[in-house]
């Protein structure tokens, strides 16, 4: 792995994801079956070529052997907003719950705000450690598919685990399904809508506070810094296509049989779009009403592809960070480098602690 400077710290790449920043071409062969895309009107192209499939989108990819409705996957985006923006109106649990690694640390702090309410067995489904085994997570969706439910919290404490709740809009469309298949659906999108908005958030959040490295000057506005690390470090800075007519004849380069790299990170870091593009500048936003028209960027995918979660995740974001920053939270140890694997999500790792 080699080291990229930011602000006199850096982050160090798994080599595939080095061996595509160093690319100077914005369109280039990944592998025998695969063509990467950093050209910013090219995306456009391919991104109008044709819709994005409902297996393209993991979170509404094919539930209990069939698809999502369109109906639903609209109540889900509608219960998760009002379970966000209702945890953001309330107290967080102890700052102690950021300690440790991260964006482990903060994505169980934030399934816990969210979620934490909601009855057993539903508030399993949002458990990061129940989720990373395929076992544990087969056998929480069945006993979850056939929860009686009912009216109600059930005494297991509010979002702070403090007092009896009301269980989550999200838990409300398992308990109100007509029907065993719709359960079941309801059960696979309340998972991944969880996973997917906590797991982002933490890592917006995580990729924030390294590049910030110490406390913000007085009266920074944090929306400018997630949205400058959305740039440097986007989470979602892959959107893959499968391979078809469509996209041939767009580019020498691309054949009927390749898949699509749309590569967010080589663009946002691009000269040619961004001056200083490999500074850190939340200034740059400043002045910017809609970021997302600006040149260059896309943060949360496209339209037609567009991250169902893109209205939830900056103010989750900033009300994660401001709490983290509020109780002192710092990056432990001498080092100056940390690690950003191979993963769906671009995120860096380093442990922290917040004040005593």
């Amino acid at each position: 792995m080699a080291p990229e400077t930011v602000r006199e710290h850096s982050v160090v790449y798994a080599p595939r994801i080095q061996d595509l920043l160093a690319r100077d071409a914005k369109v280039f062969r990944v592998d025998a079956r695969t063509v990467g895309v950093s050209d910013a009107r090219l995306m456009a192209e391919i991104v109008a070529a044709r819709p994005v499939l409902q297996t393209e989108r993991s979170v509404y990819k094919p539930a209990a052997g069939a698809d999502i409705p369109h109906d639903s996957a609209t109540r889900t985006i509608r219960a998760l907003g009002q379970d966000v923006m209702a945890g953001i109106r309330t107290p967080p649990p102890p700052a102690r719950g950021l300690n440790g690694a991260w964006p482990y640390a903060p994505t169980s702090y934030l399934r816990r705000w969210l979620f934490g309410s909601d009855p057993l067995p539903v508030s399993l489904l949002a458990k990061r450690g129940i989720t990373r085994s395929d076992t544990l997570s087969r056998l929480v969706d069945r006993a979850v598919t056939t929860w009686p439910g009912g009216a109600g919290g059930n005494g297991n404490g509010d979002r702070n685990g403090n007092s009896p709740g009301t269980p989550t809009a999200m838990a409300g469309l398992i308990r109100g399904a007509d029907d065993p298949l719709e359960r079941k659906q309801a059960v696979a999108m309340y998972r991944r809508a969880s996973a997917t908005l906590c797991d982002g958030v933490a890592a917006l959040a995580g990729n924030a506070l390294w590049l910030m490295r110490t406390a913000p000057e007085p009266h920074q506005d944090l929306t400018t810094v997630l949205w400058e690390t959305l740039r440097l470090l986007p989470p979602a800075w892959m959107l893959y296509r499968n391979g078809g007519d469509a996209y041939a004849g767009l580019h020498p380069e691309i054949r009927p049989e390749d898949n699509v790299a749309l590569l967010p990170l080589l663009m946002h870091r691009h000269p040619d779009y961004w001056a200083d593009p490999l500074e850190f500048r939340p200034q740059r936003w400043e002045a910017v009403a809609d970021p997302e028209k600006t040149p260059g960027f896309m943060p949360f995918g496209f339209d037609g592809a567009r991250c169902w979660a893109k209205h939830l995740v900056v103010p989750l974001a900033e009300r994660l960070l401001t709490v983290a920053l509020d109780h002192g939270l710092t990056i432990r140890g001498p080092r100056q480098d940390a690690p950003v694997p191979l993963r769906s999500l671009l995120s860096v790792r380093f442990e922290a602690s917040v004040g005593s």
